[in-house]
């Protein structure tokens, strides 16, 4: 099931209490998709970062339909990413020693035992899709672009509801940049999932449903529904 997002006095600093981020309002009803710009340092991976509980100290409220992440212990944070969401890191952070398949299915090992097989499946699928085969060499000898589709498969591996990818399409070509955009949107579309992605790449930024502006880590455009 789709969760609508409501985040209400979203504060994030740092060790010395300078704010990084400032996000007093900001809805988002399910199957919708946000693009979030701004300039480098403007906090725009932290927001997505935020979202994802996988922050520390923030002050404020991050609701996933009725659950608030900044309330949960970082255990039953990890069960809702595991659960919810899918995510595509900017720097992929993949494990260097695995394979393609073995990084793209990593899911897997946090899920019971039944739904395995489903999602290395699905795993699997995604890098044929995405030009990829399953060989059994290791991803230390990857490119960059190929290493950004092993960590997208990964994250449309388990057919997450919420997606959140950080600069997406910065490591690939422009017709698989534009590929990509387009099966993005697509599973928007037809599955109804929630797709918020930071990005540079103005062909992924107007094929978003709104764009949520960030500067100095305060919000700049966007944030009302």
């Amino acid at each position: 099931m789709t969760l609508p997002l409501h985040v209400r006095d979203c504060v994030v600093r740092n060790r010395g209490g300078r704010v990084l981020l400032n996000v007093p309002n900001l809805e988002l009803t399910p199957g919708a998709s946000l693009g979030i710009r701004g300039p480098s340092g403007a906090g725009k991976s932290t927001l997505l970062y935020a979202l994802a509980g996988l922050l520390e100290g923030i002050n404020g409220e991050v609701h996933w339909g009725d659950t608030d992440l900044l309330t949960l212990s970082s255990a039953r944070r990890a069960s809702f990413r595991a659960a919810n969401i899918g995510m595509i890191f900017q720097d992929f952070l993949l494990f260097e020693e695995l394979d393609a398949a073995s990084n793209a299915g990593l899911a897997a090992m946090y899920l019971p035992k039944a739904q395995r097989a489903g999602v290395k499946a699905c795993a699997m699928a995604q890098l044929a899709h995405l030009g990829l085969d399953a060989s059994a060499r290791s991803v230390a000898s990857y490119s960059g672009g190929e290493r950004q589709r092993v960590a997208i498969a990964r994250a449309l591996a388990n057919e997450a509801t919420i997606l959140l990818a950080d600069e997406p399409t910065a490591s690939l070509d422009r017709p698989a940049a534009d590929s990509l955009i387009e099966g993005l949107v697509n599973r928007v579309r037809d599955q109804g999932a929630t797709l918020i992605a930071v990005s540079h790449d103005a062909h992924l930024l107007d094929r978003m449903d709104r764009v949520l502006g960030l500067e100095d880590g305060q919000v700049t455009a966007g944030a009302l529904p």
